[in-house]
Order: C-alpha cells, then structure tokens, then sequence
C-alpha cells in the first residue's frame, strides 16, 4: 500500500534497484500519481526524476521534456526541497532534454534552440560553465550538419566541467566527429582510451565498440572488431534503449559476411521493431535491419524467412520494403525538420556499403541462424563445402592462370574430364556443372553433344556423385553410385572402369569422413582416399578381402588382355592399400598390437604394391600417395622422424610431377607430426600454407575446420595468441557450415578458455553463451555441454553477473544431480551456493548450501565446500554488516568442522590453507563488526595457519599481516607495532617472485606514521 509518505519512498528506493527496462518504467509513472497525493514537493520531485531516469534507459526519451518542466517548475518554486543529489540532478538533466529534443522530428529546430538559450541562462545564473551546452550545440551541428567544424571547436577547445558528460562518453563524440570527416585513423587513436578499458563508464566502451566496428574494418584491425562486436552486443543485447547499437551491430554483421549472426540478432531484439519512444534511435535501428536485408535479398535469400515486427510473418524481401518505407519517411521528416538533407544522406550512404571483407569475419560465435534448412545458392562459401543454411560469401581471389568455365557443352565435358584425370579439385566444380547442365535439360543431346556416348557420360556423373559425397552422412548411397557407375560402365564396354568403380564401393563404408589435415588425399582421377590421424570413421568396418582379391585377379586378366588402363589400374590398387591403412589405423593406438592376423604384413604388401606399380608407370604423385600413407601410420606409431622424411620425399615428388594442387594433405600432415612432436613454431607455418593452397585451388574435400583447429592449438603453444583466436574463430565457423556440431562446440571451448586466459573475459563468455543458444545442444555430448556450462558461469561470475552465474550453476547441478561421478554435484552445488550469495539472493543461498553440503557427503571435496563456505561468511557481512557476524562466524565454523572430518576420514584437504583462510575470513568479519581486539587475534591465527604451508603459503601469510597491521596500526592505534610487523614481513618477502607484496607492505609501512617521541 502506498497510503504514506514512508511507504512511496521505500517503493522508490526498490524502483531504484530494479534493472531498466517496461516494468522499472510502469511501477515509476505508478508512484509519480502516489507521490502527488501528499503535499510533499521534495517527494514528487525524487518520484518525478526516478520517471525521467526511467525513460531515458527504457527508450522513452521523447517523454522527458514533460517530465522534466515538471521538475523544472517544482524547482523554480520549491527549491528548497531539492538535497544536494537532486538538486544537481536538474541541472545534469538539461542535456538529457536537449538530446530528447534533438531525436524528435516533430520538434521545431527554433525549439531546441530556445531550449539551448534556456540552459545556457540557467547554467550562468547557477555559476556553471558553459562547456556542456557548447556540446550540445555540437551534437545539433553534428546532427544536422551545419557548420560542424565550428561548433566542435568551441566544445572541444574548452575545458571539462563538473556537468560535463563523462570522460569517456566525450571522447566519443570527438572520435565520432572524425568518423563524419572521413578519419578512421584519427577517430581510432582518439578513441583508444575507452577501446582499451582505460575510460569508462555505465555505457563505455560498450556503445563505443558498436559505433566503432566499421572504422576498425576499414582499418584492417579486424581482432579488435570481432572482440567488440561479441563484448558490445552482450551488453546491448535485448535492452530498449540501445537501437542504435543494435542496427550498429546488425550493420556490421552484414558488411562482415555474417549474415546467419545479424538474423539471430534480429530475432532477439524483435521488441525494438514495437519502440516509438526514441525517434532518431529508432532510424539508426532500421537502417540496421535495412542494411542486413538488403544484403540476403542480395544474394538471393529474399524469400528466407526473418524476425520481423511482432504479429506478422516475415521474408528478408518483405522485411526489406517495410523498414525501407519507414526509414525513408522517418530520414524525411528529420531532414525537413531540420533544413538538410544530413540525415537521408548519411542513411544513403549507409546503405550503398559493400562487404569490407572478401571473406566472412570469423567471430567465434555460434549463429544458430546458420543452419535455417536454405539452400545457399551463389553465397556458398568454399572450403568445407555450402552445408546446410546461409553460407556468407567466403570468396577466394581467382589463380591469375586459372582458365575460364568453357560455355559449350562439349568443351565443358572435355575440360571436366581432363582435369579428372589430373585429379585437378577444380574438376569437381565443373563436373557439378556438367550434372546441372544435364538435369536441367539444357544440353541438346548428350550423345552427340559430348565425345562418347550419353550412356558414357551418366556413368561418370554417377562416379562422381560417389566421390563428391565429402561429407559421408550416406555411405549406402555412395556405394550405389558407383554400382550404378560399374553398371553403365560395362554396358560401354569399359569393362577396366567398371572394374574400378566396384573395387571402389567395396571400400567405400571404410572412409574416414572427418576427413581430417592428416588423410591421405586421392590419386589421380579423383578417387579420394582416406585415412588420417584422428579419423572418426567406422574404425571397426571389417575388409572383404576376398571381394577385394578377386577384383585384384580380374583385374590381372583384363592387364594382361590389355584392357585395364593405368589409372583403372593405379585405383584399385590404391583402394587396397587404403583397406590396409584402414585395418592397421583400426589397431589399438594405430599400432599392429591386438590388430587382425597380418596387418602389418598386409599393410607393407598392399601399399607396396600400389607404390611400385605408381613408380613403374612414371606417376610421381600416386607414388607421393603411398608415401603419405606410410607417414601417416607412422606417425600414429610414434616414429616421427619416418614421418617426416617421408611426407618431404612426398612433397618433393608432388613438385616434380606438377600437381601442386596435391600437396595441401602433405603440408597439413607434416604440420600436425611437428604439433605432436612439440614444435608448433615448424607446426604453423607448413598450416599456414596448407590452408593457403587449398583455397588457392579450390579443394572442397580438403579438411579446413580441422586444419584450422590444428593452427589454432600451435599459435597457442607459440604464445600467439591473436593468431590462435583467428584459427579457432575461423575452425568453429568452418565446423557450423558442415553442420558438424560436437567439433564446433569442442572447437567453442577451446577458443574461450584461450580468450579467458588472455583477459578477455567478456568475449569468452559471449563465445560460451553461442554454443547454449544454438537450440540443438542435444547434437552435443552432454559432458561437453556440462563444462561449457560450467565455464560459462565462472565466466559470468568474474564479470560481476552473479545472478546469470547462479542460474548457470543450478541448471548443470539438476544436469549432473544423477551422474555416478558425484563430486562434480558437489563443485557445482559450490559454485551455485557462491554466486547466489554474490547476487544477493539469500532466500536461496541456505538452500543451496545445504544442498552442497549433502552432496559433499556422498562425494567429499573439502577444500572446495571450506572455500564456498568462507565465500558465504565473507559475503554475508559484506551485505548486512554486524549484523550478519553471527551467521558468518556460523559458516566459518562449519568450514572449519568440513576440514576437521576430512582429517579424520583420510580425504584429502589442504589443512594449512583452510585453517589460515577461515581464521582470515574470521578477522575480517569481526572487524566489520568493530570487535577489533577479536579481529587481530583472528589475523594473528591466520599467520600461523599460512606459516605451515612452508614457500606456497608466504603469500597469504602476507595478506593477514597486511589485514593485521591495518587493525594495529589504524584501528588500534598501535602504530608502531604495525610498522615493526610489516618491516619484518617486507623482510621475509625476500624472493623475485614476491616482490609486488613486498611493494605492497611497504607502502603501507610508510602511510602508517610513527608517533611522535616523548
């Protein structure tokens, strides 16, 4: 009930604390009518400022100048209800009106000049300086743009003043200002101190890392874009107020071929299509969507269907003429309002970008957007291959002597065939198109129009759908397609190729579809072996070696009755060399041990064979083939020396025989026998130039994701860690394409834990949250999903998001509560117990801890339960004071009782730590509660407690004789005791790897003055 005074103050005081956003708005317009039914001026105007604060972060702006002259007018008569805080709040909020003025077209220009003469009187009247109405003058000039250069001048040649706005959000609007003149570079150095986190403030550097993601594009500083666009979203994500950053970030997605990652942001932020409240904000906004759209109906994705405003059903197209119309018409009103054309101009030229990138910006991120089932016509990227969904353009310059895509039939069969047989990957482009020229009926008569007949030629296209099945989801379906191929081969009378095609689905369900950086490419004509270290084929598929035999033997018939060409030959050859590779990789650790009866034998039969008759037939790259295939096991066996000699004498020979586009498997596989030997600095180049040439030619088979993942780990291992980010991005990216959702969420981990480790907290949890909110997590082992959630609410915990933590925690502990592996329930009870208590949510934290402590008896993990305890104590009488001692010296107990039985239960505990945490946490609990004579007691037991733990405990140690000279030295009033204790600690704190707290005690020595000498 808000019948009193008290009660509309205390409601206020709970209003204050809500996060902005409707129900914050609708509860403060609610106690504005409840403050008015007391004759109280200095309650209406708290209630009043509490609905202008309201309406500035809900996206409401255009209703301030109302509420504002209400307060203007209560302060004109009531001035001496206003405190110090509201009384500045007044003066402060003037720019608030001047803002809300400026961002709504139906105002008048003469009126937001009138309004700046009003504040610039009222600030001289009230002794203020006038640099912050010269920089709303700016932000008008800005906005409309006349006489720009001037209006800054006057702002930013004058000095910072008590109204000013905030370091940070001024060194924006200067770093904008060069944007507008066309100076990304400038703009950038002026706007590194709040890029960097050196200034900032509520809304910086979040609303600069949106404004600035195109500068820093244009600027090839892309590592600084895509940290900025995941950090900037996650905090502007789903909020009303920040429009402008959303179409900011829906603009970049666009113009960085991230597409699928621009139509999630679209649907989470669906709401702002509904928000009218901040005109201009809402222009910035549209423009954003209009951008995306008109980029996906670009590349032929104008019937995909979209987030669109609430209760209708949307297509990119469609979207784009609604927010088209709207836009123009809003653009219109501004610029008549205003006299110029600033406002259309700058939307035109918003919208007439082209991509910054040739290829998509990999950003870590998960897009789940990316897999809406649409075909990807021409934005198909290369690499993996389309996959599923929206694939943003990935182009790769054209090789200067690539020869262009014959427009005749006949010459296009011809060209495909000849660079079949040089097992060209270009070939594969050209067969496809060859197949949709046939499928489509655009060729006359395939009998007459290609050499060979049309029976001839649906027998290759039939081989090559078996071979272009790269992704091995149908292996059935492969070994259809090259029975179909025998059949019309023999029908030819090929009875050599139809020899060929059988011996080739016999061995087809053997196929390593990870097709990983180690496999073994194919030889000429295409045949695409397998095999490679971490291969995730069917490792158990058994070898029919009697099929495979007695293709063998008739193929020796049809040798010697000269009708086996050498490259039918070479294939099946090659075929049983793979189905030995495959039966020793399949061995126990890539070894012969426990292998069937003659693996090894079979193994250096069979690619012997292959090899010599490669080598007697003058094919330097089946031989090449063989070598790779060799090195691969042994590799797997640990022989790396083999390996890598091997691998160079492949390379050696790829060169010789001119089929540079072969060489990537070798470059990618020797890379990977350097990462396992321990030298990543040989590792990254040689995958470097594997990834290089693969795009280079075009290899669609080639394993990129993996290759890249493989570089990501050996920039890791070299300290690079922007390079590792870059690899890891890019590998997850590649796996989302291929619809490979486990690799990309393993890949996901990875990269955050690099990204944590290296500072970026909030990046790290933004990659995190991507894999949690791709909706088909079921896809992903439910250990994996568990740490990323794990990780994910240490992450939000460390960014100070203790509530989102908590739930994190409590959803993995109901994931886990079943698990026979109950210690991890114990952790996760911990962790959960913590980050309520941080969040405040102490109706849930006993719960929790009881919760934990059960679950710690099933599954002890002392030293885990005594910190989440001291952790609750601590946190206790932080958010009540003395008059949580009790129930914090209550938990510090029970800590202390968690250590006890696990002494006496032989667990492990590491006794000394708890013993010197819980006493520290003790003493600063009581001297919260001013029992300073218990508190230093407290911290002299802590000392003790730390001096058993020998050299690891001295740092500790240190930290309780800090806590106990402060209550000595200040509280106490002992300072000289405080200073003897703190010069025989600095003392103690003698090695290197204590110097920054021998610093620190002694720099606290020096503040605590001696008393003076009788």
């Amino acid at each position: 009930m808000l019948d009193t005074k008290d009660a509309v103050a205390r409601a206020l005081r709970d209003n204050d604390a809500r996060p902005y956003g409707r129900q914050r708005t609708v509860t403060a317009e609610e106690l504005v009518d409840a403050a008015e039914q007391f004759d109280d001026p200095g309650l209406s105007a708290s209630a009043l400022l509490e609905l202008m604060e309201a309406y500035e972060y809900d996206g409401e702006a255009r209703k301030e100048p109302v509420v504002f002259a209400r307060i203007l007018k209560l302060w004109d008569t009531h001035r001496d209800s206003f405190d110090d805080w509201s009384g500045q709040q007044v003066f402060w909020r003037f720019k608030w009106v001047a803002a809300a003025l400026r961002s709504t077209p139906e105002v008048p220009l003469a009126a937001i000049h009138r309004w700046h003469t009003e504040m610039r009187d009222r600030y001289r009247g009230a002794g203020i300086d006038l640099q912050p109405y010269y920089a709303q003058r700016h932000h008008l000039a800005a906005h409309t743009g006349l006489d720009t250069d001037n209006a800054f001048d006057l702002w930013a040649t004058r000095p910072r003043s008590r109204y000013s706005d905030c370091t940070a959000c001024e060194i924006r609007a200067r770093a904008l200002h060069h944007v507008r003149a066309g100076d990304d570079e400038r703009a950038l150095a002026v706007w590194q101190p709040v890029l960097d986190g050196t200034s900032s403030c509520s809304e910086e550097p979040y609303t600069s890392h949106a404004h600035a993601l195109l500068p820093l594009l244009r600027q090839g500083r892309t590592d600084q874009a895509r940290s900025g666009h995941l950090v900037g979203y996650r905090w502007a994500r789903g909020k009303s107020s920040t429009a402008t950053q959303i179409g900011l970030h829906l603009e970049f997605c666009a113009l960085s071929g991230n597409e699928p990652r621009g139509l999630e942001i679209l649907a989470e932020n669906r709401d702002l299509f509904d928000g009218h409240g901040d005109p201009l904000a809402r222009l910035q906004f549209l423009t954003g969507v209009e951008i995306l759209a008109a980029r996906l109906a670009g590349l032929g994705h104008g019937e995909l269907p979209v987030a669109g405003p609430p209760g209708g059903t949307w297509t990119a197209g469609s979207l784009l003429g609604h927010v088209r119309t709207e836009a123009q018409d809003l653009a219109g009103r501004f610029d008549a309002r205003n006299g110029t054309d600033a406002l259309g101009a700058r939307r035109l030229a918003r919208l007439a970008q082209q991509p910054l990138l040739t290829e998509p910006l990999a950003l870590g991120v998960r897009a789940a957007a990316a897999h809406t089932p649409v075909d990807a016509g021409e934005g198909a990227g290369t690499g993996t291959g389309a996959g599923p969904g929206i694939v943003p353009v990935a182009s790769v310059a054209p090789r200067a002597d690539a020869e262009p895509v014959p427009e005749e039939f006949t010459a296009l069969v011809e060209r495909a065939r000849e660079l079949a047989r040089q097992g060209h990957p270009e070939g594969v482009a050209l067969w496809r198109k060859v197949a949709e020229r046939v499928e489509a009926g655009h060729h006359t008569d395939a009998a007459a129009a290609a050499p060979g007949s049309e029976r001839l030629l649906r027998a290759e296209l039939a081989e090559r759908a078996a071979l272009d099945a790269v992704d091995g989801a149908d292996t059935a379906a492969e070994r259809a397609d090259h029975l179909t191929a025998a059949a019309l081969f023999e029908e030819e009378g090929l009875p050599g190729r139809a020899l060929c095609a059988r011996t080739r689905a016999a061995v087809v369900h053997l196929a390593d579809r990870s097709r990983t950086a180690a496999a073994e490419e194919g030889g000429e004509g295409g045949e695409g072996g397998e095999g490679g270290q971490g291969d995730r084929g069917d490792r158990g598929a058994a070898v029919d070696w009697a099929v495979l035999d007695a293709f063998l033997q008739q193929a020796g018939e049809l040798l010697a009755a000269d009708r086996l060409e050498t490259e039918d030959h070479l294939t099946i050859l090659h075929c049983r060399a793979y189905a030995a590779h495959h039966e020793a990789v399949a061995a126990p650790g890539g070894t012969a041990d426990g292998a069937p009866d003659g693996t090894p034998e079979r193994f250096e039969a069979e690619v012997g064979a292959f090899e010599r008759a490669a080598d007697g037939y003058g094919n330097a790259a089946r031989v090449a083939g063989a070598l790779q295939m060799r090195a691969d096991l042994a590799a797997r066996r640990g022989d790396f020396e083999q390996a890598e000699a091997g691998l160079l004498r492949a390379l050696d020979l790829l060169e010789t025989a001119g089929r540079p586009w072969r060489a990537p498997r070798a470059l990618g596989l020797l890379g990977q026998v350097k990462l396992v030997q321990g030298k990543p600095a040989d590792a990254v180049p040689l995958l470097h130039r594997a990834l290089a040439e693969t795009a280079r030619w075009g290899d669609e088979a080639f394993p990129v994701a993996p290759t890249y993942a493989m570089l990501g780990h050996a920039c890791a291992h070299t300290g690079d860690h922007t390079g590792a980010v870059r690899a890891l991005s890019e590998a997850a990216a590649r796996y989302d394409r291929a619809g490979a959702v486990q690799d990309a969420a393993e890949t996901r981990l990875q990269l955050a834990g690099i990204l944590d480790d290296t500072g970026q907290e909030a990046d790290a949890v933004a990659v995190l949250e991507s894999v949690l909110r791709g909706g088909d997590t079921a896809a992903i082992d439910e250990r994996l999903v568990a740490q990323v959630r794990m990780n994910l609410g240490r992450g939000l915990a460390a960014l100070g998001e203790h509530r989102e933590a908590a739930e994190e925690f409590l959803h993995l502990a109901d994931t886990v509560a079943d698990w026979e592996d109950q210690d991890i329930h114990t952790t996760v009870a911990c962790e959960a117990t913590t980050a309520l208590a941080a969040a405040g949510h102490w109706e849930a934290v006993d719960a929790a801890r009881l919760r934990a402590l059960a679950s710690h008896e099933r599954a002890p993990r002392p030293d885990q339960v005594a910190a989440m305890l001291r952790d609750v104590a601590r946190l206790t009488v932080e958010a009540e004071g003395a008059a949580g001692l009790d129930a914090a010296l209550e938990r510090l107990a029970e800590a202390e009782a968690v250590r006890d039985r696990a002494e006496a239960d032989g667990h492990p505990v590491v006794s000394w730590y708890v013993t010197g945490a819980v006493h520290y946490e003790r003493s600063r609990a009581l001297a919260i509660a001013e029992r300073s004579e218990e508190a230093l007691a407290a911290a002299e037991l802590a000392i003790s407690g730390y001096e058993a733990g020998g050299p690891a405990g001295e740092r500790p140690r240190a930290e309780a004789v800090r806590i106990a000279a402060l209550l000595e030295g200040q509280t106490l009033g002992r300072t000289d005791a405080a200073r003897e204790r703190l010069a025989a600690a600095v003392q103690r704190c003698a090695g290197p790897d204590l110097a920054d707290v021998r610093e620190i005690l002694g720099s606290l020595r020096e503040r605590l003055a001696a008393p003076p000498r009788a």
